[in-house]
């Protein structure tokens, strides 16, 4: 269920039955012909999905998330990571005193691996919660199924075109394109990656057919499900 449906007596009741809760985390930033926020729209709604018949709450997605090497995009938004990882905790401290005990950050944008990093930090001085740090769309299970429909997948490519995430109207290319040097990649400043990457994509097809994204996101909502429902710290 989304926290945003519910007022603080009905979490007051919750956390005393059920201490788990869920924090989708994103960014705003290019997604070739997609939408600026595929990474925030994806991790909400997996974990919406996922959560709804445990009954466990879901926090809406942090929608910025740490994207420098993007910033050459327009309406591309990128935090630094010390304000990243501030954030993080004050939200971790915030979980904490409602009653929090387990917390599972769906985490929808490769860039925001620092935030995995404070997780591990605070639960260290938090040792009574346990708190999951989640690539979702990396999970075995959903990268397998990845792999199994096409294994020329990565950024801004066909693995994240679904129907929620497209612009209305949005055409996308035929072409299925080679992966980009991603050593080269990673050692440019934002101008070069953009000249570098061209429309954003990283390789593959824009798109593929809808029958295999919904059984692509079958798996990742149900793998989803499993990662809130254990196992915990006892």
């Amino acid at each position: 269920m989304r926290i945003l449906d519910m007022n603080w007596m009905m979490v007051e009741r919750q956390v005393q039955r059920d201490d788990r809760v869920v924090l989708p985390i994103g960014s705003v930033e290019q997604h070739a012909y997609l939408s600026l926020g595929v990474d925030m729209i994806l991790s909400e709604r997996v974990a919406v999905e996922a959560a709804e018949p445990l009954g466990v709450p879901v926090y809406p997605a942090l929608p910025f998330g740490i994207t420098p090497y993007f910033t050459a995009f327009p309406g591309t938004v990128s935090l630094k990571v010390s304000t990243a990882v501030a954030l993080a905790r004050d939200i971790l401290d915030s979980l904490e005193r409602t009653g929090f005990r387990r917390v599972l950050i769906v985490n929808g944008h490769g860039g925001n691996a620092p935030v995995g990093a404070l997780a591990q930090e605070w639960m260290a001085e938090n040792p009574a919660v346990t708190v999951k740090f989640y690539n979702w769309w990396n999970a075995p299970k959903t990268w397998d199924k990845v792999m199994a429909i096409d294994p020329l997948a990565s950024h801004a490519s066909w693995m994240e075109n679904f129907p929620w995430t497209r612009p209305p109207g949005q055409k996308f290319p035929d072409e299925r394109r080679a992966m980009v040097d991603l050593e080269k990649l990673r050692a440019s400043n934002p101008a070069e990656a953009r000249k570098l990457l061209g429309d954003g994509n990283y390789g593959g097809y824009h798109v593929r057919d809808d029958a295999e994204m919904m059984e692509l996101w079958r798996v990742a909502v149900a793998e989803t499900r499993a990662a809130i429902e254990g196992p915990w710290q006892s």
